[in-house]
């Protein structure tokens, strides 16, 4: 088989890509999940009248987070992220699942060895990784901040 058959055997197996309809699977789904986190940030705001815009800000993160890994343990988050795609998984909430999903995949070792001592293979690498790129950003800034 040459070159030009075998492209020709690619180009006829593949299948189609439907790609606009996964965009905007995904634009959707993320804009809900966005959209859930700005009607919370508003619902927190008439609640908590005496909270700032920072501590406003972390409640809304953590009830994503929390709501994330609720919808991971039941298993409906895998649903969402399988419609959605790439929607599902750039807000927190796709942290939350990944961390989630990890630590349930070894709860048959129990809660200590199992769960715990593998939550943060995922969680790990991606805090240090944050770490790094801040630090980073901050040189940078320290950087030009001399010669301005």
């Amino acid at each position: 088989m040459n070159k030009q058959e075998y492209a020709e055997y690619i180009k006829k197996i593949t299948p189609k890509s439907k790609i606009w309809s996964s965009l905007c699977r995904a634009f959707i789904v993320g804009g809900l999940i966005c959209l859930l986190g700005e009607g919370l940030n508003a619902l927190y705001h008439m609640w908590l009248p005496s909270y700032d815009q920072t501590q406003i800000s972390a409640l809304v993160s953590s009830t994503l987070i929390f709501f994330a890994a609720v919808l991971t343990g039941l298993g409906i988050y895998d649903k969402i992220g399988y419609f959605a795609g790439g929607g599902s998984i750039v807000p927190i909430t796709g942290f939350s699942n990944s961390i989630t999903s990890a630590a349930m995949e070894f709860r048959k070792e129990g809660i200590i060895f199992g769960t715990c001592a593998n939550m943060f293979k995922i969680a790990g690498p991606v805090i240090v990784v944050g770490v790094a790129v801040a630090m980073l950003c901050g040189l940078g800034y320290f950087v030009v901040g001399l010669f301005l």
